[in-house]
């Protein structure tokens, strides 16, 4: 049976609407898979540490030479590629901070990027290790990003993760934004914005 890797990295809980549409997102597939298997990870409430440079020489040390300090300083980035490796398929809530993936996200991405592991260079050419993946990213921005609007070019948070998981070897992907969330702090009904938001999750859940 399929496995889903669940993780989130918005702060703000109850009040996140990507939380929201991933769990709506979650709820759609395991009705679509039954018996399948959903692992949660929840970057905010996981401290993770920055890269050191202690952590890159164990990383590149070959396994069955690494002293058990650098096993040591491995452990947390062993555990998070292990998740990645076993299941079939990822959802991602992200929301946008200062046009960016939030910090909880990029310490996780510099964790799982990991030579060997996620990718390698076969005669100087990068190629990703994590294949046969899919990977759903569910955005929520303040502000309306799309292609044509005057702040388009500012959104550097689809490009960024569209890249570094093309990288990684994940492929097919689906990119689906709650634009214009600001403007729930603002007076606007929270059910009537999440509709078409929640009913475009669902259907692409259903379908995977």
């Amino acid at each position: 049976m399929p496995t889903l890797l669940h993780i989130d990295s918005s702060p703000q809980y109850d009040k996140s609407v990507s939380r929201q549409l991933t769990s709506a997102f979650v709820t759609e597939w395991k009705s679509a898979h039954p018996g399948g298997t959903v692992v949660e990870r929840d970057l905010n409430a996981t401290t993770i540490l920055p890269i050191t440079a202690e952590w890159v020489a164990a990383a590149y040390t070959p396994e069955n030479a690494r002293t058990p300090q650098q096993n040591d300083l491995l452990k947390q980035s062993d555990t998070l590629l292990a998740e990645l490796e076993q299941a079939d398929e990822y959802v991602f809530g992200v929301p946008m901070h200062n046009f960016g993936v939030p910090s909880a996200m990029k310490l996780w991405i510099d964790q799982i990027a990991r030579a060997g592991r996620t990718f390698a260079y076969v005669d100087g050419k990068p190629k990703g290790l994590l294949t046969g993946k899919k990977a759903t990213f569910i955005i929520a921005t303040g502000g309306k990003y799309d292609p044509q609007t005057q702040m388009a070019s500012f959104n550097f948070v689809e490009p960024y993760l569209h890249s570094v998981f093309a990288f990684l070897g994940v492929t097919d992907t689906t990119f689906l934004t709650a634009g214009g969330t600001a403007a729930l702090n603002y007076g606007e009904d929270r059910d009537v914005f999440l509709a078409p938001h929640l009913q475009a999750v669902q259907t692409h859940a259903h379908i995977l």
